[in-house]
Formats: structure tokens, sequence, C-alpha cells
């Protein structure tokens, strides 16, 4: 059978997994699966539901031709308090009749997020107003940096900032460092909200699927300093954004979001990077938002995304 997650519990990134908040009877469950397309899974999860008196209160599927997967996502309720180690055994068969990659775990189960940022701040404050105000289904027990630059905005909202300072000789033990703060803290998830470096391959390979990325989507086009700069000089009609999972290869992972905004002769350098700016902080916090309601499945270099 394919891997599966311990029902309750978000994956790490180091292969253990972490249990959901404490207090983790429920009667609400999102459970995601992926597994070859075929006869009998949707009568096999309807079953499974069926036997635990389960009500369905949303449920998307993608079969998709071209690679032969199928794709589930069920939010769906159980009467009375449960405990999904409980539901876990009951759909492991489920599982593994049909070859199933899946996720059970209470729905309001927050995603632990670790942020990181170098000196441009909009993204990051933007998911710490979100965070704020609950609109997303993260916790974020620390905020990482190359800079000093975001420790008082950490500050502000009452949490841990890490300067993690970079250089080609301590490349390596910074991101040891890093990676020992995901271990510590049990993340699901590490968003790079305009984290200025990139990671080394082995680190992407350990944090596979569960780091988030934004950057503009002028790529390949406009590449280095001051991208705005240079899209303004070219008269540029349109600017944009993409989020994606990072992987080994630089800005070319498996894309979750991208947005765009109109743009005209009449848009000085500082309004045009202020425009892009907005556009970025919105993609990202639209992909961390899915994220973390497990509504992006991995296929392949691509995403499923059920909004």
């Amino acid at each position: 059978m394919s891997e599966t997650v311990p029902a309750g519990t978000r994956a790490a990134p180091d292969g253990a997994f972490f249990t959901a908040p404490p207090g983790s009877a429920s009667g609400d469950f999102v459970l995601t699966l992926a597994c070859p397309d075929g006869p009998g899974i949707v009568h096999d999860v309807s079953g499974f539901l069926a036997r635990r008196g389960g009500n369905i209160v949303e449920s998307q599927q993608f079969g998709d031709h071209q690679t032969g997967r199928f794709f589930m996502r069920i939010d769906f309720e159980i009467p009375g308090p449960a405990f999904a180690d409980e539901l876990r055994v009951e759909f492991a068969p489920v599982a593994e009749r049909h070859d199933m990659v899946y996720e059970l775990w209470a729905a309001h189960a927050p995603y632990r997020a670790l942020i990181m940022v170098s000196k441009h701040l909009h993204c990051l404050n933007d998911l710490l107003f979100r965070w704020s105000t609950g609109s997303l289904q993260i916790e974020i027990p620390a905020v990482v940096s190359n800079h000093p630059d975001a420790a008082r905005l950490c500050d502000a909202y009452g949490l841990p900032f890490h300067h993690i300072p970079v250089t080609p000789d301590t490349k390596t033990d910074a991101e040891a460092k890093l990676f020992s703060l995901i271990k510590e803290h049990g993340v699901h998830v590490v968003v790079l909200a305009r984290y200025m470096q990139v990671l080394s391959d082995d680190l992407c390979r350990a944090l596979a699927g569960r780091v988030i990325n934004i950057h503009h989507s002028f790529l390949p086009s406009f590449k280095g300093a001051k991208p705005y700069h240079q899209a303004h000089d070219r008269g540029v009609k349109l600017i944009g954004a993409t989020a994606h999972y990072v992987t080994a290869d630089l800005d070319e992972g498996p894309i979750i979001e991208q947005d765009i905004v109109r743009v005209d002769h009449s848009y000085k350098q500082d309004q045009l990077v202020a425009a892009g700016r907005d556009v970025e902080a919105q993609v990202l916090s639209r992909a961390v938002r899915w994220h973390s309601e497990s509504r992006v499945l991995l296929n392949g270099h691509r995403t499923v995304v059920f909004r």
C-alpha cells in the first residue's frame, strides 16, 4: 500500500507525525486521497462513511485522464464525538484496496506554519494580519529571516523571531539551524514570504510538498534585481504573481495559484511596485489558505486544487 498519513495528524518533513491539537475528539473530519483511477473508489469511500453514519458536508473529485490518477476531498460529519485514529483503522482496508495515498484528520486542526522572509515584508504583514483575524487555519510557531528587518513586526504580533544570517560560507550551518527549528516546532508547512535565498537541493527534497514560495510572474523575463523596474522600462501591461511548491528546480515547482492585474502607461515605477506587492500578498495568502485546508493535492509536477 502507498504511504499513508495517520488520521488526525499532519505530516512532518522528517517522516515523523505530529498529532492534531488537544481535544481532537470531533464530529467534523476531512479525508483527502489520491490513487490510480478505477471502478469502485467512490462506492467504497461512501461505504466507509455510511458504516459510521457519516454525513457529507462537501465533496469534490477529479479524474485525470492523462495520468490515470483519481483525486478526492471529502468534508464529513460523524454523529457525536469521534476520534481520528478510530476512523483511520476503519478506512485502512479501503485505502489498501485502491493503493491510496491519503490523509484523514479533524477538519479544523491547524497547520503549524513557519514563515521565512528577507527584507520585503508585505507578504509577511498580510499573512500575520490574516492569521490574527482567524482567516487562515494555521499556527505560527516562528518567523525566520536572514535579515533583522522583520523583528519589530513579529514583536507586534507576539511571535518568536529567529535571525539566521546566510552567506556562502555559512549556508550549510544556516540550513541545519532552520531544519532544527522545523523539527523542534513540529512544523507542517514552510512559507517563503519573499525569502530571497535559494534552498539547497537536499533541503528541498527533505521538505518536498511542504514549502510554498511566492514570486512575480515575469519569469523567465526580467530576472535579477528590481524586476518591476525592468518591467516598467519595457512598458508591460500585465503584472502578476505565482505561488508554488518549492523543488530543486528553481521557481519551477507545482503551481498552486496565480493572478494578474492590468497596468498601463500612466503607472510610475513605485505604483507598479505597489501593485505587484498587492497581488503577491493576495496570491500567497490564497495558496496558504488552500494548503492549510488540505485543498491542494500533488499531481506529478502539477496540482489539483479543490477550492
